[in-house]
């Protein structure tokens, strides 16, 4: 059969370990078959970003504002081990922190179910996405180490030069200090995309801080959303029969945990970053889970939410077999296709991205499955493949869909 054509180009940024080894695989066994893929190349790999000093990171980002779709590998985030493993002349920040700060979006996780597989939790008939700011916070924080006899304090500055101080600590030995920031642009931005979304999708709407403790920052976040859902959302909520409800986080975390999902819990940065992966847990495994950074804009980021596999990266180099699970790698790319497919109006692209996924979940419901879910798997006859073989497989009834 012909290839599926393309309009216009997805960004695709490249990664570390061993999800690009994955990442190169998927393309060539499950793409580049049915699809002329055109994509504006960026190479995110650790030495990539600490040859550029992370501008290939910041021009992937402006990339996907330009083209309005892009599709990320999972990347490595430096610190002092990878600096000397890597032999990097700096610790960079973190590649999603960049794409995030310049895209200034809400990251959408939602859970990948799979028939043969059953949430930990048994009352979680439905998925629970998670809508998790994704600027500022601890992601852009600065952090300090403190010497004893150490006054820390913050300090505010006007345009005037006038100064309002206070105090975080008087340290009489050694610590550490951390001051992190957000804007009330972005925290409105991320209330709107998380009601407009509620409503897209006819689902409740969980929104959590720790306001007590955190009063004046945390308040900010709780204030924006009530006025916003006040003044423009309220009447569109209660004639979709959905419900908005602000609580404590360690409420909202009793009441999700009791709950029978199906529900939108939005999160604060760090907190979305945290409940995603429990979440995923849940329902299986860190790779049954899509991740998609929406901008104010309308541009569209897709990745994996989980983390570059380190341990099987270097079982691999090893000539050793691995059983890497690849299914959030591909759903990154049915995604960016399929969003590509609904902006260009092409539907056999939106066809194709959709025969894909049905294709990985018969595979893993067949019991052709990555030993991540060997133990959690209900299908009969279970097998545990490697990490090629899985996407053999996968292939062959993609084969049968299309």
């Amino acid at each position: 059969m012909p290839k599926i054509n393309m309009k216009t180009p997805i960004v695709e940024m490249d990664g570390d370990e061993m999800t690009r080894i994955i990442w190169k695989w998927v393309k060539e066994k499950l793409i580049e078959p049915y699809v002329d893929l055109k994509t504006e190349y960026y190479d995110l790999h650790l030495k990539s970003r600490d040859n550029t000093d992370d501008q290939v990171t910041k021009d992937a980002a402006n990339a996907i504002k330009k083209y309005g779709v892009g599709v990320k590998c999972a990347t490595i985030t430096a610190n002092t081990d990878r600096k000397k493993e890597y032999d990097l002349k700096r610790i960079s920040k973190s590649p999603n922190g960049i794409i995030r700060k310049i895209m200034d979006g809400t990251i959408f996780r939602k859970p990948i179910l799979l028939d043969t597989v059953d949430p930990l939790v048994p009352t979680w008939e439905k998925p629970i996405t998670i809508a998790r700011h994704s600027y500022g916070d601890i992601y852009a924080s600065v952090s300090l180490e403190v010497p004893k006899d150490t006054k820390a304090e913050i300090v505010l500055t006007d345009k005037n030069s006038n100064e309002l101080k206070r105090t975080i600590y008087d340290f009489q030995e050694p610590g550490v200090v951390m001051g992190e920031y957000n804007l009330d642009s972005s925290i409105r931005n991320f209330a709107k995309s998380c009601f407009k979304y509620a409503l897209e999708q006819k689902t409740d709407l969980i929104f959590s801080t720790k306001d007590t403790i955190t009063k004046e920052y945390d308040y900010k976040f709780k204030d924006i959303f009530n006025e916003l859902y006040e003044k423009e959302y309220e009447s569109q909520f209660k004639e979709a029969g959905i419900t908005f409800l602000y609580t404590l986080i360690d409420d909202a975390v009793a009441r999700v945990m009791r709950s029978e999902g199906g529900l939108i819990w939005a999160c604060k940065n760090y907190d979305g970053d945290v409940m995603s992966d429990m979440i995923a847990t849940v329902y299986g495994s860190l790779a049954l889970m899509t991740s998609v950074l929406v901008s104010p804009e309308g541009a569209y980021e897709y990745e994996a939410a989980h983390g570059t596999v380190t341990r099987h990266y270097y079982r691999h180099l090893d000539g050793e077999e691995t059983s890497t699970n690849p299914i959030a790698t591909i759903f990154a790319w049915t995604g960016a296709l399929r969003k590509r497919g609904q902006m260009d109006s092409n539907e056999e692209l939106v066809k194709f991205a959709d025969a894909l996924e049905k294709a990985t979940i018969k595979t893993y419901d067949s019991g052709i499955i990555t030993k991540d879910l060997l133990k959690l798997s209900k299908a009969k006859d279970k097998k545990w493949v490697n990490s090629e073989q899985i996407l053999d497989e996968i292939a062959k009834n993609i084969e049968i869909s299309i």
